[in-house]
């Protein structure tokens, strides 16, 4: 029995979370749950998309260096997030299938 507990105490510490961002539940209206349904044709899924890729598009609608396309509203929703909730949801979308 100690020997379980331990082994899951250890994986709770060790295992990377993949819990929802706070942030998640503003990208759920046009992307989707999970970032897996997109609500319109020209709205990328961004489950399993590349977490690197995720981060320099955020950063870029927020920053205002992406124009074009729905670049307006991504703006909008971009400007809300500091450095440390794009790395979550970019962490969270890029976990998921």
């Amino acid at each position: 029995m100690k020997y379980i507990l331990t082994l899951i105490l250890t994986l709770a510490v060790f295992l990377p979370s993949h819990a929802k961002p706070e942030k998640e539940v503003s990208c759920r209206a046009c992307h989707g749950v999970s970032g897996a349904s997109p609500v319109a044709p020209n709205y990328p899924k961004l489950n399993g998309q590349n977490k690197a890729y995720l981060i320099s598009s955020l950063k870029a609608y927020r920053d205002g260096q992406r124009t074009g396309g729905i670049a307006v509203v991504m703006s909008t929703q971009a400007v809300k997030l500091s450095d440390a909730d794009i790395e979550e949801l970019a962490d969270y979308y890029s976990a998921q299938q």
